[in-house]
């Protein structure tokens, strides 16, 4: 009922009729085993579970009606692909076909796209093959804890050699910017070196496909065999597609290449500007509290702000990992306030050494 819910969410945010459409069908998938093990536990004297979607799908169906499909669609395709096999060993499920459903997710994928016209490219966004910029959720949330638990750890190493409120604001200031530039830095170079890469490789492939284009039919042709297309059939296809080089370099780089022309693994700037947001908005917990309060509460304050959002954070990783959110809460509170204490006790015994 969860993959139900958030499949009709992502068909109503979704701009596109034809793309919508194919969620539609997942939803109706999804709902039908729902209704089959509601009716199957009715049968068997049990009681059925509540009806409604759990936080986690009402949160995955709330992000993708507020930023769009793409920001959670890789993760519910890796949550897909995570699931895909439960209900191999279940005697019920195999008798009524549902593992045969789940697997075949991304063939009504493709069928739409054969029968509707959806172009490679969206069709590889459905799937989460081609994602440009990685999966935009799971940086968001990872890029939000490295902020969070660097800076906390940093201040309270600083707090536990004994240092004045003035500079813990400044180390937690700091250590915010430095952090956050650094990460945007590393972003940048990362999806740039990535884009470079991408483009020589594609350059080098239409080079490759003016001198030696027979050479490229016959690439074209194993990798439509490959995929289950007869020689003959595959023969033709490759002919028809060297007749236009644009379209004959296009396939081969998605295809061989395994790259997606049109992003080139998205922008640069985007990445770096996103990665320097995520980590501030991170690092700042711990330091608001410092701003307000003064002396043992300002560093109290400072936990407790940092383990609510780390508690937040958990809720986050629930969302791709499929870890149950009270646990994943709980992990992550306990591990990032490890860390503040050992970083404490640190600085507490380097402030006692120079101190002496």
């Amino acid at each position: 009922m969860d993959g139900a819910a958030v499949y009709l969410a992502l068909a109503e945010s979704e701009r596109d009729p034809r793309i919508a459409e194919v969620f539609r069908r997942l939803a109706a998938v999804e709902g039908a085993h729902g209704e089959f093990w509601r009716k199957r536990i009715a049968s068997a004297g049990g009681k059925a579970p509540r009806s409604g979607p759990s936080t986690r799908a009402r949160v995955l169906a709330w992000l993708a009606r507020r930023f769009g499909p793409a920001f959670v669609l890789p993760t519910i395709a890796d949550n897909e692909v995570r699931d895909s096999s439960v209900y191999d060993n279940q005697a019920d499920a195999g008798a009524a076909g549902l593992p045969q459903d789940e697997r075949s997710h991304a063939l009504l994928m493709r069928a739409a796209a054969g029968s509707s016209g959806l172009s490679g490219s969206t069709l590889a966004m459905l799937e989460g093959r081609h994602r440009s910029g990685g999966n935009t959720l799971r940086a968001a949330v990872l890029g939000g804890n490295d902020g969070l638990v660097s800076n906390l750890s940093l201040v309270m190493g600083v707090a536990g050699a004994s240092a004045q409120q003035g500079t813990l604001i400044l180390t937690g200031l700091a250590g915010l910017l430095a952090g956050a530039c650094s990460m945007a830095m590393g972003e940048w170079l990362s999806v740039t070196s990535s884009r470079e890469l991408y483009q020589n490789q594609i350059a080098a492939e239409a080079e490759e496909l003016r001198e030696v284009p027979d050479e490229e039919r016959e690439e074209l042709i194993l990798i439509y065999q490959a995929k289950g297309l007869e020689e003959e059939q595959a023969r033709a296809l490759a002919d028809r597609l060297l007749s236009n080089p644009d379209k004959a370099l296009d396939t081969l780089a998605r295809e061989e290449l395994g790259i997606d022309p049109e992003s080139l693994g998205g922008s640069a700037w985007v990445a770096a500007a996103s990665s320097f947001a995520m980590f501030a908005a991170g690092a700042i917990f711990p330091v608001l509290p410092l701003l307000f309060l003064s002396g043992k509460a300002a560093l109290v304050g400072s936990l407790a702000a940092s383990a609510v959002a780390l508690a937040l954070i958990g809720v986050g990783t629930s969302l791709f990992t499929g870890r149950g959110m009270i646990f994943s809460m709980f992990r992550q509170i306990v591990i990032g306030l490890a860390a503040a204490g050992v970083t404490y006790g640190a600085g507490a015994v380097a402030g006692t050494v120079l101190a002496g």
